[in-house]
């Protein structure tokens, strides 16, 4: 059985369909990829995934539980993390609260601080910068806390929403390395990417949206070696 499976799924913003009935899965342990061009439709996916944005039509099964009859502010403790687009941290606090602040679900103490030191391990420039105010970070830095702040939520299933965006190219190959650290340990992902070359380069399996639709799926490999994915999305 699939960790997600969407059928069917239809979003829509007014009048304007945004997502035109797309099925896709994700099997645990899987680290899968969804790209496409700017305004495909893959933010209003993951969005409408987490309850952010209420799908007109369609089924989302997570978990084996159907995604509408859990609450958008339960989802993490479901098991189900987003990293959204533009990071989304908390400015005013402290790295490290930031961080901790994915773990508010949970009250396993001991536990959320051994991983909190495995955090500072897969994230160095986070231990040095623990007490410093979270918006004074670089992009980067903000990232890694983004992404360190979903895993402690000890996710089912974390989805990532362009984590390379306005990012240099030196800091995107640590994020992707860490991406591949991660997906090693047995964490399940959705990897939401322009990029399409690292992002099929790091996953298994990918799909590639196009207005609204999903008009390719398969293996990573063979969608790197797809004509129609060289042509529109590595300049090839």
């Amino acid at each position: 059985m699939s960790l997600l499976d969407v059928k069917n799924l239809q979003v829509a913003y007014g009048g304007i369909q945004a997502v035109k009935g797309i099925d896709f899965h994700i099997d645990q342990g899987e680290l899968v990829t969804l790209i496409g061009a700017n305004g495909a439709g893959k933010t209003t996916t993951l969005k409408t995934l987490v309850g952010m944005v209420k799908k007109a039509s369609g089924s989302i099964q997570f978990d084996g539980k159907d995604a509408a009859s859990i609450h958008s502010h339960d989802f993490v403790r479901h098991g189900l993390a987003m990293v959204p687009e533009g990071r989304g941290i908390f400015p005013k606090l402290t790295v490290e609260e930031n961080l901790l602040m994915g773990a508010y679900a949970r009250n396993d103490t001991a536990q959320i601080q051994d991983e909190l030191v495995r955090i500072y391990d897969l994230f160095p420039r986070l231990k040095e910068r623990c007490r410093q105010l979270a918006g004074t970070l670089s992009g980067g830095e903000q990232q890694m806390v983004a992404m360190g702040r979903a895993m402690l939520s000890k996710p089912k299933l974390l989805l990532l929403d362009e984590p390379s965006m306005g990012l240099a190219p030196i800091i995107v190959q640590k994020i992707f390395e860490i991406i591949q650290m991660v997906a090693a340990e047995g964490v399940t992902m959705l990897l939401v990417e322009q990029n399409a070359r690292l992002a099929l380069e790091v996953s298994q399996r990918g799909y590639v949206m196009e207005s609204g639709k999903i008009t390719l799926g398969g293996d990573a490999r063979a969608l790197l070696d797809d004509e129609r994915v060289r042509n529109a999305y590595l300049g090839e």
